[in-house]
């Protein structure tokens, strides 16, 4: 049966990367969610996808003169000042506030929302009984030198997470590979085709699981790949119809922004 992965949580119903975003992909009935690794000026470790922080926090205007410099120059005290809510009614980037799928006391609870640690997305997934993809993204400066794989597990031990609640997927082949020499109880996904310039190869033997950009590969591509053994995650089909095709062919999981739109049989 395909694995359905909340991408950034079920963020087509609520702000991305927020602890909101990730209590709706449960309660939809999500496997896991998928949410991306930042580190902060200071050195801890919190969740976000742009290095700007423009297009989901109120950055600009709690610190107008620093725009747009990267996450990677604010403390965590400084990015957990920020509303990584408001944003989602503002822009309705899915479309889903207008459609009347995201409910008024939703909208007003979203107000104010944190941008989380990481820590904290460790605790509600345990809490929770559930289980994170947890994606390691390389650092703009200057934080591109930071050990990521180091401080994830690090946090992880601390909180107590491990591989029965927690994987790890990248574009960053090398650090999977790091990882799973020193914690080969971890599962870890090669992430493919992040950006236009990356190849779709899908015959490093050192994975067992792909998660490809939908949008760079075809279905006869996936299939023939199902058929030689590999477990394949795409991201992020997001329509009903090529949702529906991907699980014809046997797909194993979809990564998607509407996990309310996968039916399974």
């Amino acid at each position: 049966m395909v694995v359905v992965i909340a991408h950034r949580g079920a963020r087509s119903l609520a702000p991305e990367n927020t602890l909101a975003a990730a209590r709706k992909a449960h309660a939809l009935g999500a496997d896991l969610w998928e949410t991306d690794t930042a580190v902060s000026a200071d050195g801890l470790l919190f969740l976000m996808h742009d290095d700007a922080m423009t297009r989901t926090t109120d950055v600009a205007a709690k610190f107008p003169d620093r725009v747009p410099a990267p996450f990677s120059t604010y403390t965590l005290t400084e990015i957990r000042t920020l509303d990584a809510g408001s944003f989602f009614e503002r822009d309705d980037p899915f479309g889903q506030v207008a459609a009347g799928a995201v409910s008024r006391s939703e909208l007003d609870a979203f107000v104010g929302e944190k941008v989380p640690t990481l820590r904290e997305a460790f605790e509600l997934t345990l809490e929770l009984d559930w289980r994170m993809n947890l994606e390691l993204k390389w650092q703009p400066k200057p934080n591109d030198t930071v050990d990521m794989v180091s401080a994830v597990l690090a946090l992880a031990d601390e909180v107590g997470i491990g591989p029965t609640h927690l994987l790890f997927s990248s574009a960053q082949h090398g650090w999977l590979k790091t990882l799973k020499q020193r914690r080969p109880e971890f599962e870890v996904q090669a992430l493919l085709g992040l950006f236009p310039q990356d190849p779709i190869d899908f015959s490093d033997p050192a994975f067992h699981t792909f998660n490809p950009r939908i949008t760079r590969c075809t279905l006869e591509e996936l299939a023939a790949q199902i058929k030689r053994g590999i477990r394949l995650n795409p991201y992020t089909p997001n329509n009903p119809d090529e949702i529906s095709a991907l699980i014809e062919i046997g797909i194993t999981g979809i990564i998607t922004d509407f996990p309310q739109r996968v039916t399974r049989p």
